[in-house]
């Protein structure tokens, strides 16, 4: 299918400007995507501008990743309430070298018929001085036509410096570049996105008498109405310092039904046959959450690796199946304690731990249980088990039973975890 059908059927299609479809199916076309240097790692909110030009380069174009070294010293006012923290040009150049790395993982840069490209606007803006700026750009550009932006009109009434107005011209100036000297003729981004690339467009026109087109994608959100991408720590971070694999991978196991069914279409680079099959056995098999296990396996392992996948998997089964004590001591310690966030722990020395009966590990010593009596009836019940594993009251412990020679894992029946830690 064409690019432009791939959007439709994938929900990406919001905003398309006439005559766009017909010089895709003319000829290889080059667009691009801009991204934002604000942060030294990009996060899955970026994933769906990453996810276009990935399809436009599937579909057999040239996808441009334009860095904004230069815009990122400005700051978009688009879908902001605020004015941006401006940051200084070091900061901005390590942000741009990390995300540059995180975009190589998706794009294909040495493809010999499409290859995918990377520029900076820092590279163009960086010899031209204001006065330049401002008669040969910004007079093509009535204020009347830049007041007419959304994202101009939504912050009239709170403050708009004259830095975040321009905005949109230096950003239609990118696209004017890239349409003159890369042969770049589609810009494409989020629906917010849309007055600033057709400000593009008209630079184009009124400059070089030349025709570019604009594509956005909607805005994604989730199903309770909230941003996409954030959780209650914060941003979803593609850096695995920033957000580990497993709570990357922890993220897309548990979105909502609503959501999985959206994400699944954008962000699997899986045939439509294979989605729409994996569509139809979530709806037979809900509680399976087969969408959600899908896209937390694919994304995991493009984003970071298999090895991070297969790491992310043995951790997520610790919680709610068996675990074998050389699989829990295969874990990351970081991983190990990204899982029992928030349990309840307690620190022992050394000297406590050799020979220690279960009785006083369970509740004199770690605190887990209340009292002897309740540890006893928990025993006759059958409801403790040390990392993972049944035991009764005949269990000592000793150092070869610590997971990473300084954890031991706790529980009482199937949710009632405890953490204790040897010092």
């Amino acid at each position: 299918m064409s690019f432009v059908e791939e959007l439709k059927w994938r929900g990406l299609l919001h905003d398309i400007t006439p005559g766009a479809e017909e010089q895709l199916e003319k000829e290889m076309t080059a667009g691009y995507v801009g991204f934002d240097p604000t942060a030294d790692s990009l996060h899955i909110g970026n994933l769906v501008p990453i996810m276009l030009l990935v399809y436009f380069q599937r579909a057999g174009h040239k996808p441009i990743a334009l860095v904004g070294g230069a815009t990122g010293m400005v700051g978009d006012p688009s879908g902001k309430k605020a004015e941006r923290k401006l940051l200084d040009l070091q900061q901005i150049e390590h942000n741009l070298s990390c995300q540059r790395k995180q975009l190589e993982s998706f794009l294909d840069f040495d493809n010999k018929i499409n290859p995918a490209e990377m520029v900076n606007n820092n590279d163009w803006f960086k010899e031209m001085n204001f006065l330049s700026f401002i008669r040969d750009v910004g007079k093509h550009i009535t204020v009347n036509y830049m007041m007419s932006k959304d994202s101009v009109k939504t912050r009239l009434e709170t403050g708009l410096s004259f830095t975040e107005f321009s905005y949109q011209l230096v950003q239609g100036y990118d696209f004017y570049h890239l349409y003159k000297n890369h042969a770049c003729k589609i810009q494409m981004g989020g629906s917010d996105q849309w007055g600033n690339i057709t400000t593009g467009t008209e630079l184009i026109r009124r400059l070089d008498g030349g025709e570019a087109h604009a594509i956005t994608a909607p805005l994604l959100t989730k199903s309770d109405g909230s941003k996409f991408g954030k959780s209650e720590g914060g941003n979803i971070w593609l850096d695995a310092e920033k957000t580990s694999p497993y709570k990357f991978y922890q993220y897309w196991l548990n979105i909502a039904d609503e959501d999985a069914l959206k994400c699944i279409r954008i962000f699997s680079l899986k045939e439509r046959d294979e989605i729409l099959q994996l569509e139809e056995d979530h709806k037979s098999n809900p509680h399976l959450r087969i969408l959600q296990n899908a896209l937390a396996d694919e994304l995991t392992e493009r984003v970071h690796s298999a090895d991070d996948l297969d790491t992310a998997q043995k951790a997520s089964k610790i919680l709610f199946g068996k675990s074998t004590f050389e699989e829990l001591n295969s874990l990351p310690e970081k991983t190990l304690l990204e899982i029992f966030e928030g349990v309840p722990m307690a620190k022992m020395s050394n000297a406590d731990l050799e020979g220690l009966g279960l009785l006083d590990l369970l509740s004199g010593k770690s605190g887990f249980l209340a009292s002897n009596g309740e540890a006893r009836r928990a025993l006759k019940e059958n409801s403790i088990s040390v990392n993972k594993q049944k035991v009764d009251e005949s269990f000592e412990l000793r150092k070869e039973h610590l997971i990473r020679e300084r954890y031991l894992i706790l529980q009482r029946g199937k949710k009632n975890y405890f953490l204790l830690i040897v010092e």
